[in-house]
């Protein structure tokens, strides 16, 4: 038997100096709806999250936390674990970079960089961010009134002069820009690859990868007064997670390289720049795409700990509902842009798309099935050409989906989703099976059945965006779990649903939320 399709995708791994925030909600979540759809499409997942947890960031945060760094990292990372929770993320593994595994293939991919005699030991003077773990050149900073030097993500920097090991970054400009040019997709949006092709056409110095003036981090190989720099640590996660160093593991062998790494367009330089050069000097394929998405404001204003607007995801899911905060984040921008979030708009996207839209139509369904169907799937007749028509869009449905996420545009799959939610609103008024029941039962039951099979094949559909109200449906519909993968979504309207098959009672997907409901509530 032929094996599986895989697919590889990954969160960055969280920093775990502050609590999770909304940004780290949204990229686990698109990443989450990746996997979903991936597996129910039948593809091998391997979907990998996990915490980021040296540097000399983290290791001022435990000193002013008064704890040892291990203990620290111990209780953020497990916040991280505790929002995948809340958000019902799907994660295969989750990784800790203080890991034994970790340290070995750190170690490892160094040793492989030395070997090949892509580091060197020299001395290292320049502005570095603590925030950002960033190395910045001075044509990259800002000054401001009061002589503060900031990063471009407006991080403060300070003059760092000490031993550094190197990685030769400069060598591997032409071909980076060579590996651009023949994989147009590596980095999408082509926003995002733009900035990176014209940083690297700009020219590429030696990259600092270690240094001695903080103890927590990875050891260098041979020389343990030098700490490994935190980007060469924390990428290098992705491949310990499969195995590395050994290249013969089965999830190596199966996985590598990534089809996805989901960043922030924040660190897209580290993952797009950095990270395949680094990659590549030690004889590894890189990955085959690095996607990276936007930021999110809070009521038109940018979210920052001094303006006490950070947008908490735990909040959002206990207020909102947990199926309608993923479907916000995922409708409401088009995906690689930065967004606004705002209570008006959950409140029009849970009440208009999800309560009056989609749930609306399939309690308007079953109830009528309930009613008068003495509360069974119908028995059709023939199909005319407004039922066959409203079949065909929910039957080619899943290839425009495929599509869609393939390129990580979740809102324009979406978007496709709502359109037959709606051409199905638009059917059911117009064949008012309300009224068949008086004039024709027979057409009535067709009427119904078509209803509840499109009801069907958009409930899978949209799963991996909402699993658990998709699973309430499905569960309303007497579908088993063993009976809800994209295998059952064939051209066969009549395949899956049993006439004659009893239904439970209905029960409302998506209560409408009220404008008192959120935020201040």
């Amino acid at each position: 038997m032929a094996s599986r399709q895989t697919y590889y995708v990954t969160t960055p791994i969280y920093y775990v100096n502050d609590r999770p925030h909304i940004g780290h909600a949204y990229t686990t979540l698109a990443c989450d709806v990746l996997a979903r759809f991936k597996r129910l499409d039948g593809f091998d997942v391997r979907f990998l999250t996990g915490t980021d947890e040296h540097g000399q960031k983290v290791e001022k945060s435990a000193e002013a936390a008064g704890k040892d760094p291990q203990a620290f990292t111990d209780e953020m990372s497990g916040n991280f674990r505790h929002l995948a929770e809340a958000m019902n993320f799907s994660y295969d593994d989750f990784i800790r970079t203080t890991e034994a595994r970790h340290i070995s293939s750190c170690q490892a991919i160094w040793q492989k960089l030395a070997d090949n005699d892509e580091i060197y030991l020299g001395s290292y003077s320049g502005w570095y961010a603590v925030r950002d773990e960033a190395f910045y050149g001075e044509d990259e900073l800002t000054k401001t009134a009061d002589g503060l030097r900031l990063a471009p993500s407006g991080a403060p920097v300070e003059w760092v002069e000490e031993p550094s090991y190197f990685f030769r970054l400069s060598n591997w400009a032409e071909r980076l820009l060579a590996f651009y040019e023949a994989n147009p997709d590596f980095i999408l949006p082509d926003s995002r690859r733009n900035e990176v092709v014209s940083f690297v056409k700009g020219g590429l110095k030696d990259l600092s990868v270690s240094r001695t003036s903080f103890r927590w981090g990875v050891p260098v190989p041979n020389d343990p007064d030098h700490i490994m720099y935190v980007w060469l640590d924390a990428l290098t996660n992705y491949i310990t997670a499969l195995g590395y160093p050994d290249t013969d593991a089965a999830l190596f062998q199966a996985f590598w390289p990534a089809d996805l790494h989901m960043v922030g367009k924040d660190i897209l330089r580290f993952h797009a720049v950095y990270w395949p050069a680094f990659l590549m000097a030690a004889g590894i394929a890189p990955p085959k795409r690095v996607f990276a998405h936007g930021w999110w404001t809070n009521e038109g204003q940018k979210i920052s700990k001094s303006l006490g607007n950070i947008i908490d995801p735990f909040l959002l899911v206990d207020r909102y509902g947990l199926d309608q905060t993923r479907y916000f984040l995922l409708r409401e921008v088009p995906f690689g842009n930065d967004g606004d979030f705002s209570h008006r708009a959950m409140l029009q996207r849970v009440n208009a798309d999800l309560a009056n839209d989609f749930g609306n139509l399939a309690q308007r369904t079953l109830s009528l099935i309930q009613q008068n169907c003495a509360g069974q799937v119908p028995t059709p007749g023939p199909f005319g050409s407004d039922d066959a028509a409203l079949i065909a869009r929910a039957v080619g449905l899943l290839d425009s989906l495929r599509g869609e996420v393939d390129r990580q545009q979740f809102h324009l799959a979406l978007t496709r989703i709502w359109e037959v939610v709606s051409a199905a609103n638009r059917y059911i008024d117009e064949q008012a099976p309300w009224m068949l029941k008086k004039t024709d039962r027979a057409r009535m039951e067709t009427v119904l059945y078509v209803l509840a099979e499109v009801i069907r094949r958009l409930a899978i559909l949209v799963s991996p965006v909402m699993p658990g109200a998709a699973a309430r449906l499905l569960d309303q519909l007497a579908i088993p779990p063993e009976r809800r993968d994209f295998a059952r979504l064939g051209a066969d309207p009549t395949a899956e649903l049993a006439s004659g098959q009893a239904l439970p009672k209905p029960e409302p997907l998506f209560p409408r939320l009220r404008e008192t409901e959120g935020p201040g509530a």
